[in-house]
């Protein structure tokens, strides 16, 4: 079962400036797991040191926020579509 996962230009190198790329896993966690087979590197940017999702990786499936869902648990199927989207932080002094 392969979906397509949206990478964000700035993880874009790590999987040869592709936009987006197959991946086959039951969860999130399984997906991460074989983009990282097939990128190395690519789960460190996703990830902590203790397997979690970092905070300023927002992940949805079907345009649905996993981390209202079963985060790194959350079930994926044939067809769905995933999209790895980096946090943006910032703002203007006034």
């Amino acid at each position: 079962m392969a979906v397509k996962v949206r990478i964000p230009t700035p993880l874009r190198r790590i999987t040869a400036n592709q936009g987006e790329v197959d991946a086959e896993g039951a969860t999130i966690g399984g997906l991460i797991e074989d983009l990282e087979k097939k990128y190395p590197g690519l789960k460190e940017r996703l990830c902590d040191e203790t397997g979690a999702i970092r905070r300023f990786v927002n992940i949805y499936i079907n345009e649905e926020d996993i981390r209202f869902m079963q985060g790194k648990d959350t079930s994926v199927k044939d067809g769905d579509e995933i999209s790895i989207i980096p946090a943006i932080a910032g703002g203007s002094e006034v």
